[in-house]
């Protein structure tokens, strides 16, 4: 159920002005230090980012993928860092719970994620599986009141800080997806080790890391739906995920859009400000119109998901394309810039690595593509 409009009016201005006074001066700090204040992140807890998209019933504030997405577009004024933080709470990290779980795995659980004392996680990538998410090779064997749990996850967000993982283990015989269920893994059961976070090209202060699980003792009661039902509940949680990042992508480019602006406007060649020139002019038409297009594919994609409509190929096509165009705003930003976009000082060639993560994570471009020629078929156009 939506907030009422002054409600959520006074949550979009307050995000916007935590972003701006709070978030943005700390960007080159979190950068250096490869870390989120502590600090940011309690201010977080009491905001009540942790639980956008939980309902209030579990002490979440429990918004609409509409109005998620409008929060989403405000925190991608910043780096990404930030809002990765408390994404996989709001996110990839508890919507198979909360798509999935017994109402007793729900009040285990979801009043604790709101509120950020748990940080989840969500484990499906493998050392030697990515976008053939069906093949995963941990497998988790029914041992009495336990499935005992082996295999390798890689590159899962937030594992460093991570208190309860949804892990997709291969629980029968059967090939590909029909044979993958998905569990509620607590970090605290043994067996279970997280290794060093990865060095990446950018959004530093985000960590991703493997989790190693040998012989761990999950409760059969804290299996996400029936067996073989995890490949279905994993496509169910990325649809969703995708029309968070693509949100993201949009505040991002409109955030580099705004400082490229300023930017033209202030620097001088040729006797002008660059914003004179028409060839600085057609980069920032050509970035506006497709920020544009970006953003009302987004917000109206999640008013149909509101609205109890079929999506995946929607949500497909907003990933693809709001990833791809900021990727393309933030290449003409350094360009606008010049050498000062290239240097650290000014944050955009920060920027400029930062989004190049959104175009493989929820599913390649190259996946979002299949999904979107996959689903016109099937509509017949």
């Amino acid at each position: 159920m939506a907030l009422d409009p002054e409600t959520f009016d006074a949550l979009i201005d307050t995000v916007r002005r935590f972003v701006a006074q709070r978030l943005r001066p700390l960007e080159s700090e979190v950068e250096a230090a490869d870390a989120i204040p502590d600090t940011i992140v309690e201010e977080m807890k009491a905001l009540g980012l942790f639980g956008l998209s939980i309902a209030e019933d579990y002490g979440g504030l429990g918004l609409t993928m509409l109005e998620e997405c409008r929060v989403a577009i405000e925190m991608g004024r910043t780096t990404p860092a930030f809002r990765s933080t408390f994404g996989t709470n709001v996110g990839i990290g508890s919507q198979g719970l909360v798509m999935a779980g017994t109402s007793e795995q729900k009040a285990a659980w979801l009043p604790r994620i709101a509120s950020g004392e748990i940080i989840t996680s969500f484990a499906l990538t493998e050392p030697d599986v990515g976008s053939d998410s069906g093949a995963v090779k941990a497998r988790a064997v029914r041992d009495g009141d336990v499935y005992r749990l082996s295999g390798t996850k890689r590159f899962i967000t937030n594992a460093d800080k991570a208190s309860l993982f949804t892990v997709m283990a291969r629980t029968g015989d059967e090939p590909g997806a029909r044979g993958v269920s998905a569990f509620l893994v607590p970090r605290d059961l043994p067996g279970i080790s997280i290794g060093e976070p990865e060095k990446k090209m950018g959004q530093k202060g985000a960590k991703v890391a493997d989790v190693i699980f040998d012989d761990v003792p999950v409760p059969a009661a804290n299996r996400l739906g029936e067996e073989g039902e995890g490949f279905k509940i994993a496509m169910r949680v990325l649809d969703r995920g995708r029309l968070h990042i693509s949100a993201v992508s949009v505040g991002v480019a409109e955030r580099l859009i705004a400082d490229c602006v300023a930017y033209a406007c202030e620097r001088k060649q040729f006797g002008k400000a660059i914003a004179e020139h028409q060839l600085i002019q057609a980069m920032l038409a050509d970035s506006k119109t497709e920020c544009l297009a970006a953003r009302a594919l987004v917000l109206e994609t999640a008013q149909a998901k509101d609205e109890g409509k079929d999506v995946v190929m929607e949500s497909a096509a907003a990933k693809l394309f709001a990833t791809e165009m900021v990727g393309r705003v933030a290449d003409r930003a350094v360009q606008i810039f010049g050498g000062a976009g290239y240097i650290e000082d000014y944050g955009i060639e920060r920027l400029y690595r930062d989004v190049r993560l959104f175009r493989i994570y929820e599913g390649t471009s190259q996946i979002q593509q299949l999904i979107i020629a996959r689903e016109t078929l099937k509509r017949g156009g």
